[in-house]
């Protein structure tokens, strides 16, 4: 029951069949719920912090509710930054007591990104943390990030093989066709699996990472258009891709918007079903047991890692 860095869960995981889960935060009844999840399935996780996150609930609060979940559940994770923008909000992270930070410098051009992620690998690696950073960008939106389609691009096999040299970051954020938010594909789904293929075996070393990978599925699209969601034609990332890409290299998949998805319809199914209902339990709780049951379905069919 404690928080652990990546290293030795993406170790086990680089040349296996499996991706570790990582779950995005943003209250209470979220962590409880992944928390709960894990300790169920047997499975590793990460429990991942946006900056928006963050700044929601609030650095301390946030901090004392992981690991109020880890004592309670009895399980080990590791506490992340999603999307760190700058050196700034990661140095505050890594003295907060995350045991893994992720620079998003996708935006700046090559040389700027390099420069940057590796002022935060130095630093984060003197504190014993590990350091997540991104090249090319994923369309989308998300908390913080938004990029439209125009200015996404995939990632160039022989800059990651310069940039991971070049920084010593511990694993890579690559952008091969998936994107960010609820609104996804509007045509065939589609993963450059060649193009993944080519990276990880130039870097076979090197854990690789999926964003925006949550996968929208059609239940939930069907019970958001019932209760209120509107969410017409969302299409994600077909989870088989996501569990095909764990064979090539993918180490850890991120999920944050099915959460989003599951905890809010059921909110809106009990007060739809239930308007009198006042008492935030009463609607918390069935959202906390819906976040669970989206984590367990994530760790069993798609990230392979129960009783790991």
């Amino acid at each position: 029951m404690a928080l652990i860095t990546t290293t030795e869960m993406f170790a086990k995981a680089l040349n296996s069949d499996y991706a570790i889960g990582a779950f995005n935060v943003n209250n209470m009844e979220i962590i409880q719920g992944i928390a709960e999840a894990a300790q169920a399935e047997n499975a590793p996780i990460i429990l991942q912090v946006s900056a928006g996150a963050r700044k929601y609930a609030k650095p301390a609060y946030l901090r004392k509710l992981v690991e109020a979940a880890l004592e309670d559940s009895g399980i080990d994770a590791a506490l992340h930054l999603d999307h760190g923008e700058d050196f700034e909000i990661c140095k505050s992270c890594v003295d907060d007591g995350f045991t893994s930070v992720m620079y998003d410098g996708s935006k700046h051009p090559f040389e700027e990104n390099i420069k940057i992620t590796k002022q935060v690998v130095e630093y984060a690696h003197d504190h014993g943390v590990v350091v997540e950073a991104e090249l090319g960008r994923l369309a989308g939106v998300e908390d913080a990030v938004n990029v439209n389609a125009r200015e996404a691009t995939f990632t160039d096999p022989d800059e990651a093989v310069e940039f991971v040299e070049r920084t010593g970051v511990d694993s890579l954020a690559i952008a091969i066709g998936t994107s960010h938010g609820a609104y996804k594909f509007k045509g065939t789904p589609y993963l450059d699996f060649e193009r993944l293929k080519k990276i990880h075996a130039l870097l076979p070393n090197t854990p690789l990472v999926l964003h925006g990978a949550s996968s929208v599925p059609q239940d939930f699209v069907e019970l958001c258009n019932k209760y209120g969601g509107n969410v017409p034609g969302a299409q994600g990332v077909p989870e088989e891709m996501l569990s095909e890409a764990a064979k090539h290299g993918v180490c850890k998949i991120n999920v944050d918007t099915d959460l989003r998805l599951a905890m809010t319809v059921e909110i809106r199914r009990v007060l739809t079903e239930t308007p009198d209902v006042f008492d935030p339990r009463k609607y918390l709780g069935p959202g906390r047991e819906a976040i669970k049951k989206m984590v367990q379905h994530k760790i069993r069919d798609v990230m392979k890692t129960s009783g790991k």
